[in-house]
């Protein structure tokens, strides 16, 4: 009989593309594949057709599972024998509860290990061409959840205000009004900020602004979950990807042209 295993691997944030080798191996490998509603399903591409596919996440606050149930379908799958993969958005330690799944799973003797993923928090910004540090604009960045465990704001954003990082929040799209109005007390109304829906995906949505505008944007826009949103002077620092790349194609082709 094979051993019971817990494999948490990070499918990363949203293209498929953005996902590690090692995550793949362990997918590849996976009797049982419990996944998230914020990985894509092209990932489950990589799946034995043998795998059974168990889908354990949440959409707009409706839970398939709770967390306590996830727990318990995880030592139940795996104690049968099987390697059981669960497949997280982003990576499975920020703020991926994946730590709580492996304590629970070692606790009745099972074999645990974890794939780390990329993180939506550096991915994100990196995708819109905004560096979460930049040499004279920001020397280091807050990755705060938005919301606790109790559906209240983190208090941690109120701190991160106070400072000159970059702030990258998570899950905060239902508390926005709340950010805006912290660091407008903070005398941050005019600093710049992002909200990017669906970041790094093919459906990707962006709106830019500052403090005291990016509410009414997001409103026209119609922005909303999953999004993160990005403040500080970085947001200026953003750096025209598609423009950059279009010279570089210009360039090659003026190239081949002289070579012709």
């Amino acid at each position: 009989m094979i051993n019971p295993r817990l494999t948490v691997v990070g499918a990363g944030p949203g293209d498929p593309e953005l996902i590690t080798l090692k995550a793949i191996k362990a997918i590849q490998s996976a009797d049982v594949i419990m996944y998230d509603a914020l990985v894509n399903k092209a990932l489950l591409e990589y799946a034995s057709k043998k795998a059974e596919l168990i889908f354990v996440g949440k959409r707009k606050g409706c839970y398939a599972y709770q967390q306590n149930q996830i727990n318990e379908l995880i030592v139940v799958r795996a104690l049968r024998g099987n390697h059981v993969v669960r497949l997280k958005g982003g990576d499975p330690f920020i703020f991926g509860r994946g730590a709580e799944e492996l304590e629970y799973a070692k606790e009745y003797a099972i074999e645990v290990a974890v794939v780390p993923g990329i993180s939506s928090s550096s991915a994100v910004p990196a995708y819109q061409g905004i560096p979460l540090t930049k040499r004279n604009a920001s020397e280091s960045f807050w990755v705060i959840t938005g919301t606790t465990k109790s559906h209240e704001i983190s208090s941690d954003i109120a701190l991160a205000a106070q400072s000159t990082a970059t702030v990258v929040v998570l899950m905060g799209m239902g508390k926005l009004s709340e950010i805006v109005s912290i660091f407008t007390s903070e005398g941050k109304a005019d600093t710049a900020i992002a909200v990017v829906q669906n970041g790094t995906r093919e459906d990707e949505k962006v709106g830019i602004g500052k403090i005291s505008t990016i509410e009414a944007i997001v409103a026209e826009k119609q922005l909303s979950s999953p999004a993160i949103i990005i403040i500080g002077e970085v947001v200026n620092q953003r750096v025209n990807l598609d423009t950059m790349y279009e010279k570089a194609n210009q360039a090659s082709r003026i190239k081949q042209r002289a070579i012709a």
